[in-house]
């Protein structure tokens, strides 16, 4: 499918995209779609954009993959914009909607500290992406279904995309933004376990695998649809999303100079949220605050000290990191208190016929927790062995990063080599630079990536053109 803007006609679509660069985008979740977004909004001369996917539903990625009514999002309504330098954007789009505002009235007259459910932010950014194309007379889209398989460089210096497509096409820019990985259509929830003994459990019984967001996300939805079972959470490290303030929770962090060491900075961030606890603030406040530092943190840190962060400290920071919105906080810890949903720290191991293998942590003996429902709801790493990425590392496009998370990438998304040399025309934007960009998993950040990546792209094929 092919659009030109929203009022040309299509007759005229072939004669321009043989003449204006060509981009594409690899993957239609938010990173890709906020960085549609920002192409057509930074990008202020003609170009073809395509769309690859091989999901034909526009998605919200991982982080909005359950968009039901019910499930909401845990970043406030304040933090959600795509719309670079204007914060307000989400809650002004919220309050023009009258629906919503008759819904949610004692928000009245802004939404700024509220959290709304996943189905309606996703409808914000395509509206916004719509918008976005309607404003454009002078570019053409496309949008594919194939799944890329793999990217080379070709002639002329430009970027060949291999997909099941036997016209493979060539490409000026290539911007991936595949998240965690691209998921095949009608994927569903991640519930493909094997078990198939549920008449011999004498009570229902659900294990749910995680323990981030996701898997609260998939709990409560349980109890929402009338699931009376026991559950039982295994995390690998024991740690459940801390809960957000009911207040607004705004960014604090101490001016003075930051430390460089890792048992240094960790003591540095404990003793910022005691004191910030003690001037009656939140700890809140400060991994708020924490998160405008954590680049230049991250970087001063030996790769030691990173594989440290990483083996024993990721957990404990994601927890404090990704936080549950007040209510959602006050049902987990009603479903622990309960016994109605039981945390088990250890490995999840093979799936069985009648359940699951699982050595608890600190033991070795392996046990099995009977269950005839398994639900995986941990947030994969971007997949670094799939085809497409591979393509890349074989053809000297891209590299890991020194912990192996993702791509080795800088703040514009550009991958780097050994040399630090960058690629040119080749960008991935979002979950893929985690290992390079901590908190790059985030909307504010992917919403900045998106922008910073598009003024590149403007630079380099319109170099005389200001972008706005």
């Amino acid at each position: 499918m092919t659009v030109q803007g929203l009022f040309s006609a299509r007759a005229n679509a072939a004669a321009q995209i043989s003449a204006v660069p060509r981009i594409a985008i690899v993957g239609r979740g938010f990173s890709g779609m906020m960085t549609a977004i920002a192409l057509m909004k930074t990008v202020r001369a003609p170009f073809h954009l395509q769309l690859f996917d091989p999901n034909s539903s526009v998605s919200g990625g991982q982080a909005l993959a359950s968009a039901r009514s019910s499930t909401i999002l845990n970043t406030r309504v304040r933090d959600l914009s795509v719309s670079v330098g204007d914060n307000d954007d989400f809650n002004d789009w919220l309050c023009s909607n009258a629906a919503f505002r008759a819904a949610v009235p004692a928000a009245i007259p802004g939404f700024r500290q509220i959290f709304v459910p996943k189905e309606i932010f996703s409808d914000y950014v395509y509206q916004r992406f719509s918008e976005a194309l309607a404003a454009r007379r002078d570019i053409t889209v496309q949008v594919c279904n194939d799944p890329v398989v793999a990217i080379r460089r070709s002639h002329g210096n430009r970027l060949l995309l291999e997909s099941a497509n036997p016209a493979n096409p060539l490409f000026d820019t290539v911007i991936l933004a595949t998240g965690y990985g691209l998921t095949a259509p009608d994927a569903g929830e991640q519930d493909a376990s094997p078990v198939r003994a549920q008449r011999l459990v004498a009570r229902p019984h659900a294990v749910l695998l995680g323990s981030g967001i996701r898997v609260v996300d998939q709990l409560l939805q349980l109890r929402d649809s009338g699931y009376t079972g026991q559950v039982t959470i295994i995390s690998r490290r024991g740690f459940l999303p801390q809960s957000h303030t009911p207040n607004s929770a705004d960014p604090v962090f101490p001016a003075e100079a930051l430390p460089q060491s890792l048992p240094e900075i960790v003591r540095f961030i404990r003793q910022a949220c005691r004191e910030a606890e003690e001037e009656g603030r939140s700890w809140q406040s400060v991994m708020n605050g924490l998160r405008k530092h954590a680049r230049s943190l991250w970087r001063s840190l030996p790769a030691r000290e990173k594989h440290q962060f990483n083996r024993h400290l990721r957990a404990i920071y994601d927890s404090h990191r990704n936080r549950l919105p007040e209510a959602m906080h006050l049902r987990l810890k009603r479903e622990l208190a309960e016994g109605r949903t039981v945390l088990r720290r250890g490995r999840a191991g093979r799936r069985g016929l009648s359940g699951l293998f699982f050595t608890p942590a600190g033991s070795a003996a392996e046990e099995v927790i009977h269950a005839e429902r398994i639900i995986d709801c941990r947030c994969q790493a971007p997949d670094l062995a799939a085809p497409l990425i591979q393509s890349l590392f074989s053809a000297g496009l891209a590299m890991p990063d020194e912990l192996s998370l993702g791509l080795a990438v800088n703040a514009r998304g550009e991958p780097f080599l050994d040399d630090g040399s960058t690629v040119a025309g080749l960008f991935a934007v979002g979950p893929l630079g985690l290992g390079s960009l901590p908190d790059i998993d985030l909307v504010p950040e992917i919403v900045s990536q998106a922008y910073a990546a598009a003024e590149r792209v403007g630079e380099r094929f319109y170099p005389q053109v200001k972008a706005v």
